[in-house]
């Protein structure tokens, strides 16, 4: 068989049950199941315990290195702070995370899918608490098609009750990436805490008991969008989980079970067991070849890899490898990476624009801005002598973690005075800015309007003595209309 054909179809007898309405995928062991544990491990770490790291910032300020404070209106990631006005930092990391994506599908295909996402960690989790009540796949068959019992209605109750446990504990992660989290802990388990926060609790924790307990594969293959976009950035060298047909086939059960019991001659490696099919989380059977379904797990690897083991056989009849490599195999050639192409190198060249761009707005950044807002009722009042004024309020974005003095003046028009209300006035003015917050100023200036009616442009100036810094910014002045 040629290795661009199409093997046959699996045999029958090996159905992917989902008579309760989700997978249930057999259990395997091997690298690839090792590495979605560990990564697991990892992932439900960071999201748990991260909110719980501490970092300094001085007297006031919150201590929680990583927290997206909404009352505060502050986002903090150990010593950087993000403002609402910075909020264009948000595009450069999702364009990052995008053109990430996107690298990680290019190298290694739905690597994300089968490792990373969200999705597939605590369906793993669910699928585990399963295994744990109830038993393996076989079991759970016999489980489902066993006559309604107190056992049986008891274990189902445990199963939800431990799956609710688990959405609501990833719904108390969430919310505390929102708030001082060992606070949050002591006022959610005292009935202290805000109704937005246990609503939040429970539509997160709700979502998750529902997408990875009940929807399971559903959301990898109908509800997720990636899934469809992902097989336009898959090419010839993008590694992805394949069959190895031009060695399987033609596939047949075989009789005997260990090393020189059975005979493969004249005939594939493929003994049609069907493992590969039972022990994937989407039902798919690879040996048709490449599918939407296929989530890139590897779990089908380890699987057969198990029987190949168990039958003297080469591992990886099923493996992680490119289209080419497997051509290359089939033509008795040697293999090769290719991670250095077109596609890659466009994906790491906007990755590290977009990283740049954002790394040099931080290193950039200024701790101070100004507002100006011109007072719209009345536009300008005028005043005898032919004078008018105008009144605008005046912002400072005072990003420093102390309190600054400044100094406000106008440049143009010349002549002009500053009235603070409730303050001093003259043709420059003392003001104080809070530290670490927008602090706003109602002002009035007075100076001669434009002799043909017209708003003519108006230039403050503002100088920090201490550090020399001068900062102007521009409005209009607007005459009497009589």
């Amino acid at each position: 068989m040629s290795s661009h054909e199409i093997p046959p179809p699996a045999s029958e007898g090996v159905p992917f049950y989902t008579e309760t309405g989700n997978a249930k995928p057999r259990s395997v062991h091997g690298r690839f199941r090792n590495y979605k544990w560990w990564l697991m491990a990892v992932l439900l770490g960071w999201w748990h315990l991260a909110p719980f790291l501490r970092w300094s910032r001085g007297p006031g300020m919150p201590d929680q290195a990583i927290l997206i404070d909404m009352t505060g209106r502050r986002a903090y990631f150990f010593d950087i702070e993000i403002w609402p006005q910075e909020v264009y930092y948000i595009t450069g990391l999702l364009m990052i995370a995008a053109f990430t994506l996107f690298l990680m599908t290019a190298l290694a295909g739905r690597v994300w899918c089968g490792f990373l996402c969200w999705q597939t960690v605590y369906t793993d989790l669910f699928v585990a608490v399963e295994r744990l009540v109830v038993g393996d796949r076989n079991r759970w068959i016999n489980f489902s098609k066993a006559p309604l019992s107190f056992n049986k209605i008891g274990k189902i109750a445990l199963v939800n009750i431990l799956w609710l446990a688990i959405g609501g504990l990833c719904g108390l992660g969430f919310v505390l990436w929102f708030g001082d989290a060992p606070q949050m802990l002591v006022e959610i388990f005292t009935a202290q805490a805000s109704i937005p926060t246990y609503l939040f609790i429970l539509i997160i924790g709700g979502f998750c008991f529902l997408l990875a307990g009940y929807a399971r594969e559903r959301v990898c293959v109908y509800m997720c969008p990636y899934a469809r976009i992902q097989g336009g950035q898959f090419d010839e060298h993008s590694l992805i989980v394949s069959y190895e047909a031009w060695r399987g086939e033609p596939r047949a059960h075989v009789k005997g079970s260990m090393h020189g019991e059975a005979d493969f001659a004249g005939r594939g490696h493929c003994v049609d067991c069907g493992l590969c099919v039972q022990s994937c989380p989407t039902g798919i059977d690879i040996r048709r070849g490449t599918q939407l379904a296929c989530i890139g797990c590897g779990l089908c690897v380890d699987a057969c890899n198990t029987v190949m083991k168990r039958f003297g056989l080469p591992g990886n009849l099923i493996t992680y490898d490119s289209s080419f490599n497997m051509n290359q195999r089939a033509a008795g050639q040697q293999p090769k990476l290719h991670l250095i192409r077109a596609r890659t190198v466009i994906y790491m060249v906007a990755i590290a624009i977009a990283g740049s761009a954002v790394l040099a707005t931080l290193l950039l950044r200024s701790n101070l801005g100004v507002d100006v807002l011109h007072n719209r009722a009345p536009l300008a009042v005028g005043l005898p002598g032919g004078k008018a004024r105008n009144g605008y309020d005046y912002k400072i974005l005072n990003k420093a973690r102390t309190e600054r003095d400044f100094l406000l003046k106008v440049a143009e028009p010349a002549n002009a005075t500053i009235g603070v209300i409730g303050g001093p006035s003259g043709a420059e003015v003392p003001l104080k800015a809070e530290r670490d917050t927008v602090t706003t100023v109602h002002l009035f200036v007075t100076a001669e309007p434009s002799a043909d009616g017209k708003n003519r442009p108006l230039t403050f100036t503002l100088t920090e003595p201490s550090t020399g810094k001068v900062l102007q910014s521009e409005s209009f002045f607007a005459a009497p209309e009589n």
